[in-house]
């Protein structure tokens, strides 16, 4: 509850800052108007005036915030609708690709990680810990355009002369829900956007899970004749899991900065890919509502993270 209550004022300050950077852009919210030849000094004096734009940075920040309360974040102008509708019809999507690249980077990275610890300084440690730093410093975009390359376009040759071929963007090939066809879309975006989560989670899980099996609790369940496999998954995991926590929390929120990127590149239908739209207009209404989403998602999944500090480590106390 108290840090609940320390997230308010985190949060208007936060909003205060990105408001005043959002509204400094070059052009400003009248940029795209300024390049058209059709529109004239008088009609952007005009436009000024009809949007607010004439009134002094703090009033228009303590309208936009009182809207804001009420359940009104403005109207997106690159969309032509409000901002709250623009996001939630785009939110669906990128939760469905932030979901499966979560699972896919928790799955592998976690597994790799507690692989490498239990082999450690062996060829197969060796060869996940360069996995993990390839991983690391993988460019997204770059990373995303060699998928396309190699998956969907020359695909994975199978015996008989079969390909498959995953396909290389949008969210789907038909008008009507169909399962397969989705997942097969999501494949790819999945495996571009879940790489370099994995590779860091692989290198955290490592190093914490080595810590815990020095620990001097594992040597005397050991000693009691417990079976490794009940020592590494009941008594190490749990422990080895804290540090692990808050990269998780912390890297949660920049799966939708990551699918600004991948959104884009494979035409996928989420808040990335709007953003990235709203950007290039200049639509600052819309820029604003999806900044400050990213706010508190990082703020609610750091809460989430001190909840399972206490879950993990009944000794973690917030008295």
């Amino acid at each position: 509850m108290r840090r609940s209550l320390q997230a308010i004022p985190l949060l208007l300050l936060i909003s205060v800052i990105l408001f005043g950077i959002t509204n400094k852009m070059p052009g400003g919210a009248l940029g795209p108007y300024l390049q058209n030849p059709h529109i004239t000094p008088a009609d952007i004096i005009r436009l000024k005036h009809n949007l607010g734009l004439d009134k002094p940075l703090p009033y228009r920040y303590v309208v936009w915030l009182g809207q804001v309360l009420r359940g009104d974040f403005g109207w997106s102008t690159s969309n032509a609708e409000p901002v709250f509708q623009a996001i939630v019809q785009r939110f669906t999507a990128t939760l469905e690709l932030m979901g499966a690249s979560l699972v896919v980077a928790l799955a592998i990275g976690l597994a790799a990680g507690i692989f490498s610890a239990v082999l450690p300084y062996s060829i197969w440690d060796y060869i996940i810990t360069t996995f993990a730093f390839f991983g690391q410093s993988m460019p997204i975009f770059w990373l995303a355009l060699m998928l396309q390359l190699g998956l969907a376009v020359h695909g994975i040759p199978l015996p008989f002369g079969y390909i498959i071929q995953f396909p290389s963007a949008g969210i789907s090939s038909t008008d009507t829900f169909n399962l397969g066809d989705r997942l097969a879309h999501l494949v790819l975006p999945t495996l571009a956007l879940s790489f370099l989560s994995l590779a860091l989670y692989s290198r955290f899980m490592r190093s914490s899970m080595l810590e815990v099996l020095s620990a001097d609790y594992i040597r005397t369940a050991a000693a009691k004749g417990l079976p490794f496999r009940t020592i590494l998954l009941k008594h190490g995991l749990k422990n080895a899991l804290i540090p692990v926590v808050t990269v998780v929390a912390i890297s949660l929120p920049s799966l939708i900065a990551g699918a600004i990127v991948t959104e884009t590149i494979f035409a996928w239908p989420g808040m990335g890919r709007l953003f990235f739209n709203a950007l290039q207009q200049g639509d600052i209404a819309l820029l604003m509502g999806y900044l400050c989403l990213v706010a508190v998602l990082v703020v609610f999944c750091n809460l989430l993270a001190d909840v399972a500090y206490a879950w993990l480590d009944p000794r973690v106390k917030y008295d």
